[in-house]
């Protein structure tokens, strides 16, 4: 057989000599060799028919059973054999001359590779770059040999502080060839890694086998065995020789990983034994959720990542008028609020509407983190059995809030009093995002929080802080500081009192009310007292009156459009969208009015107007902070000029909103002028064209409603966080008549 080479580049290097051509060896062997970036690859093997496959099926060019006639002249040399074997090939290496040559394993116990070449090179320069390829198959032997086994997978390298940077550099470039995704990682902290995610499940399978194997009844439960043991006990199939050698290659992770699991199993023994229903649902919900979660955020960076060269684009064509009744997501403030205060109440609260996007799930998540015991979502369904105000316990680890400000910030002032410390970190987007506002305060209150560079996450947040109350007055409205201050005035001697300049959403004092406490509204300041308690109560959530917002731009500019939006939320401090609108000619009625859980609902009547140019009255400016977006789209479909003051916060949300807009909007023949504090826009026609919504997921919704009123198509560029914070964005969309879908699948 004969492999084509598919040349990427010149031949990085001269000869390649890959000892041990089993299936890791052999794939990294074929990959390069098959990609043109090797002169020569030597493959080394004791097995005589091993040495004639490689050949023939184009593993190497030629192979050796003798080690020094191999490595002579190599410039790199891939160790593959057993990690037991690998401390008596290190010796014989050490008596050649190697020259230059790199050296590099595929072990997955490192600290033994690095231990026998210390040893076996004592006294002598040796270019040592210990990897792991994270990859493998059921099959083994050269003949298993695949130059794509590594293609997008990890490959974990572990240099020391003393390792040559050009070797270095040149093991990552040619795993990189392959497709592999290269990490770098210390030598201990991967072989604990390892131990846990890899070592510990191979021993549990085999231990799982091997003891239902020699029971009297073995024949019946291997017959009744359902697909989850089939599942869960495959790796038990796997080559009994080489796990050998790992459990002893790297023992002592593996006893340390065994003996918290064991830990971990006593417990829930005790449970069990106990009739302990609470302890096996906490243990099963967060077991539930982890790996879904871990998945979503490890996805979510790479896919993330992968946005930067691929893109998501939504193509939004020019449409007609819009129709029906929809009912859009969740609250996503309230639902926040609800997992929060649910988790710190005594009993158990039951919510519904839940918003089941990213951000709230990453509350949800902190507070499982944090020993809550939490049922759902189901369809909006969550059922939370709080634990009290001093109930919390310490996280395993750093709390991940996602994209979610709002979790970073409300939690930061519960966290302040625990008696536990606590790291808040987020996304890049997260990471970029002001903290300082509630950091100052908290600190001034007795917390001791340190920020990273400019102010900006992780928060690191030390615990057993005596807090004291204070009275507030807030530099510029905003709810997420003052709900801060609030839930930290839970804990704190005597009374917390905030003032604001102008009013913001009030769903904190709302809730807490709810939920039996005291909370005192004199004007512009909210107070709260630490000493009482709160008690479980059930919530309903309305529809999110941000992601209304979307609709009502959209059914206001689509000529001869009537929509109807159910369940929305009307808080008072929420709707400065609908007075902003309405002050622009809008044609907005509220239908079905009620309360729900102490927050207003109605249903929303919302038909096409003719819109004129205002000057926004920045009362209003808090109350439609997160809606400016679509406003703006508004604004360049009305009659006349509309001018913005007073809204300098939409330069630090997801991204700079002022002039994300002011450059979409000039892009799309729309007069715009970006201001410190707000913009200037003139009506009239829009066009087509290119838009970036830079990550953004109002911006990109925002001009999705804007081609409703192009005169051509608008490509929008970097749409993937719509489908976290707005899951069902298009299809809502696309059950109204706008024409905005994924381009190539519209």
């Amino acid at each position: 057989m004969t492999v084509t080479a598919v040349q990427s580049s010149a031949p990085k290097i001269g000869r390649l000599v890959v000892v041990g051509l089993g299936l890791i060896g052999g794939s990294f062997a074929k990959g390069l060799r098959a990609r043109g970036l090797c002169r020569e690859v030597v493959g080394v093997d004791l097995d005589a028919e091993s040495r004639r496959l490689a050949v023939q099926l184009g593993v190497a060019d030629r192979c050796e059973s003798d080690l020094a006639a191999a490595c002579q002249g190599a410039e790199v040399i891939q160790l593959a054999v057993p990690i037991l074997a690998m401390e008596k090939l290190l010796a014989e290496l050490a008596k050649l001359d190697l020259g230059d040559a790199v050296l590099t394993d595929v072990g997955s116990a490192k600290g033994n590779v690095v231990r026998a070449a210390r040893l076996a090179f004592a006294g002598k320069t040796v270019r040592l770059v210990p990897g792991h390829p994270i990859a493998g198959s059921e099959q083994s032997g050269v003949e298993a040999a695949n130059a794509g086994l590594f293609r997008r997978h990890k490959v974990i390298l572990t240099p020391s502080e003393h390792s040559d940077a050009a070797a270095m550099a040149l093991v990552e470039s040619l795993w990189r060839e392959l497709g592999a995704d290269v990490e770098t990682m210390e030598v201990e902290h991967h072989d604990q890694v390892l131990a846990a995610t890899s070592h510990l499940p191979h021993l549990l399978a085999f231990t799982l086998v091997d003891s239902l194997a020699k029971r009297s009844e073995n024949l019946e439960i291997f017959r009744y065995a359902a697909g989850g043991f089939r599942d869960f006990t495959r790796i038990a199939g796997s080559d009994p020789v080489m796990w050998h050698d790992i459990f002893l290659a790297n023992r002592e992770a593996v006893l340390r990983t065994l003996d918290t699991f064991r830990d971990d199993l006593d417990a829930l023994r005790d449970a069990v034994d106990a009739g302990d229903g609470h302890q096996l649902l906490g243990v099963f919900t967060r077991a539930r959720v982890a790996r879904e979660h871990f998945s979503k955020i490890l996805a979510r960076r790479a896919y993330v990542d992968a946005m930067h060269s691929t893109d998501l684009i939504f193509l939004a064509k020019p449409g007609s008028s819009l129709s029906g009744r929809i009912r859009v997501p969740g609250d996503k403030s309230i639902s926040h609020r609800s997992i929060m205060l649910g988790s710190l109440a005594e009993g158990t609260t039951e919510v519904e509407g839940f918003l089941e996007g990213e951000d709230a799930l990453a509350t949800l998540q902190a507070f499982r983190d944090m020993g809550v015991v939490i049922e759902g979502p189901h369809h909006g369904r969550v059922t939370i059995h709080g634990v009290g105000l001093k109930g919390l316990k310490a996280p395993a680890g750093p709390l991940y809030m996602g994209n979610s400000g709002t979790s970073m910030r409300l939690l930061s002032g519960l966290l302040a009093a625990q008696p536990f410390d606590t790291v808040l970190t987020g996304d890049a987007s997260l990471s970029k995002r002001p903290m300082n506002r509630v950091a100052k305060p908290l600190r001034e209150m007795g917390a001791v929080i340190e920020t990273g560079p400019e102010g900006r996450p992780p928060l690191t947040i030390k615990g057993g802080q005596r807090l004291t109350g204070m009275d507030y007055e807030m530099p510029m409205a905003s709810a997420q500081v003052k709900s801060c201050l609030l839930l930290a005035g839970l804990y704190a001697a005597g009374r917390t009192s905030v003032t604001e300049p102008a009013p913001t959403r009030d769903h904190t004092e709302r809730m807490l009310r709810g939920f039996g406490y005291p909370v005192s509204v004199e004007g512009s300041t909210a107070s709260v007292e630490s000493g009482h308690k709160l008690t479980a109560t059930r919530i309903e959530v309305p529809a999110d009156i941000s992601s209304a917002a979307f609709f009502l731009v959209a059914a206001s500019i689509a000529e001869g459009s009537e929509l109807v939006l159910e369940h929305v939320g009307i808080n008072p401090t929420r709707t400065g969208v609908i007075d902003i609108l309405k002050l622009m000619g809008g044609d907005i009625t509220l239908e079905n009015q009620r309360e729900v859980g102490g927050e207003p609902v109605a249903d929303i009547r919302v038909r096409s107007a003719k819109l004129k140019g205002i000057d926004i009255p920045e009362d209003l400016v808090p109350l439609a902070i997160d809606e400016f977006p679509v406003l703006f789209v508004a604004a360049a479909c009305a009659e006349g000029r509309t001018v913005l003051r007073g809204a300098e916060e939409l330069r630090v949300k997801e991204s700079d909103r002022i002039q994300v807009m002011a450059d979409g909007l000039i892009a799309l023949g729309v007069k715009a002028e970006p201001t410190p504090d707000g913009i200037i826009i003139e009506g009239g026609s829009i066009g087509g064209g290119e838009v970036w919504a830079h990550g953004d997921h109002r911006i990109a919704m925002s001009f999705s409603v804007a081609s409703l009123r192009a005169s051509a198509p608008i490509r929008i560029h970097d749409c993937a966080n719509v489908a976290t914070s707005f899951p069902n964005f298009l299809a809502l969309a696309a059950e109204v008549g706008i024409q905005v879908a994924e381009e190539g699948k519209a």
